[in-house]
């Protein structure tokens, strides 16, 4: 069946229930009758808007919640209970994300060239402007100290009550996973390079008490380790809990299974790393809830890292996009890819728009059946059958209409709720409630 164009969409198998024009956001998240939205750094301080969505032709937005530091943003959002999690991140300005790097980018010239660097071979080797070196050493200065996560009391959604705001360290927290008991956050921490994960106990959600910390190899350079890698190109996107599991997503170092039967001491059970040759960094990997076709079977999800601009458009063409890989970890200690499932350029009217990324970033995390419901930046929402590992098949999808005077979508994330509707956003302006008809 051929996709058809609908309310200026995209779609096959999937129609639109509903429509918000919510600001640029990062993540969705469902409980009951509410959608939370974390948002993508912007001018008007908005972290978090709350939804209800009780009705889903007529989204109503019932609260928001500032994040009070227009260094910071609230991009991530988490629901367990009464409590909401968001984290507390540094924005990604070129100063901001730099000036933590200078001493070791020095470090690494000087002992390339035998002797401190000038200011101009430390322009060329950041490839900034005076301007901008001027503003990071500002930030040298004057650390970030924010980082890290708040806990909201939304025992009533439409009036989010902060509880605590918990320090980190470095640019602070990215993507985490909670349930009513822990929190499973990925952090940068003081001593360690790019992020790790640490378990935070939430009994006391006043007073979060650390349980755990769990690193690869390397990343823990104040106790010696040494990382094989350049920079922070291996470091810990989000882990993920199933039962006594975390599956976590590591970058450009592919993924690990993490043992927490004792949540005090995570062990490393599985490594799996696939870079090189795939170019595109790993952000989520899970496993399928049950064995599918006598396997027990996880799926990794790439971001597709590199926005398209007119001149990196072409030096792309050729390079695969990120896209969605399965895996049988049927034997942690043997893990065996199976398919892979990418998105045709042909599949979308936005493929090659400069400026738009087009390749995947996520999937809701928690499947369906067979199902796995994802997102690709500028291709919108996929729905992928893996009913038979080895041949994942699409059987829905949905392309929305660009917003807010954008050329393409960028659809960021997508979560389902009890009813299996599906929620999308994206990075730019859009909130769309949509019922799958296959």
């Amino acid at each position: 069946m051929a996709a058809e164009r609908a309310n200026g969409a995209l779609a096959r198998n999937v129609r639109r229930l509903g429509h918000l024009d919510l600001p640029g956001a990062g993540q969705v998240t469902v409980a009951g009758h509410h959608a939370y939205v974390g948002h993508i750094p912007n001018k008007q301080d908005l972290g978090t808007s709350i939804v209800d969505i009780s009705d889903p032709a007529n989204p109503r937005l019932v609260a928001t919640v500032a994040v009070g530091d227009m260094t910071s943003h609230s991009h991530k959002v988490r629901v367990a209970g009464d409590l909401m999690i968001v984290n507390h991140e540094r924005n990604p300005t070129a100063a901001g994300r730099r000036a933590q790097d200078m001493p070791a980018i020095r470090r690494s010239l000087r002992e390339a060239l035998g002797r401190d660097p000038t200011r101009a071979e430390l322009l060329a080797k950041l490839n900034l402007t005076e301007a901008d070196l001027v503003a990071i050493e500002k930030d040298e200065a004057q650390p970030y100290r924010n980082g890290g996560f708040r806990i909201y009391d939304v025992s009533t959604p439409s009036q989010p009550k902060l509880i605590h705001h918990h320090l980190t360290g470095g640019i602070g927290v990215h993507r985490f996973d909670m349930d009513e008991r822990y929190a499973y956050i990925s952090t940068e921490m003081d001593g360690f390079v790019g992020n790790i994960l640490v378990i935070y106990d939430l009994r006391d959600p006043s007073r979060p008490q650390e349980i755990s910390r769990w690193w690869m190899p390397g990343q823990h350079i104040a106790g010696g380790e040494t990382p094989t890698w350049p920079g922070k190109r291996h470091r810990l996107h989000h882990a993920l809990r199933f039962g006594d599991e975390m599956w976590a997503s590591c970058w450009h170092g592919g993924f690990r299974v993490v043992d927490i039967s004792d949540i005090a001491q995570p062990k490393t059970a599985a490594s799996y790393n696939y870079h090189p040759p795939f170019p595109e960094p790993t952000h989520t990997v899970m496993p399928a809830p049950h064995p599918i076709g006598g396997k027990r079977i996880a799926l990794a999800i790439d971001e597709e890292d590199q926005a398209q601009s007119a001149s990196e458009e072409e030096a792309r063409r050729g390079r695969p996009h990120a896209g969605m890989s399965l895996y049988d970890v049927g034997d942690l200690s043997n893990v065996k890819p199976l398919s892979l499932f990418e998105v045709s350029e042909l599949d979308s009217p936005f493929a090659r728009m400069p400026g738009a990324r087009f390749g995947a970033h996520q999937f809701h995390e928690r499947m369906s059946g067979t199902l796995v419901h994802a997102v690709w930046f500028s291709a919108g929402l996929r729905i992928i059958d893996i009913a038979d590992p080895m041949a994942p098949r699409e059987v829905g999808c949905f392309i929305p209409d660009p917003a807010g005077g954008r050329k393409a979508p960028q659809s960021n994330d997508v979560a389902l709720d009890a009813r299996g509707l599906i929620y999308i956003v994206d990075r730019h302006v859009g909130f769309d409630v949509l019922e799958f008809t296959g």
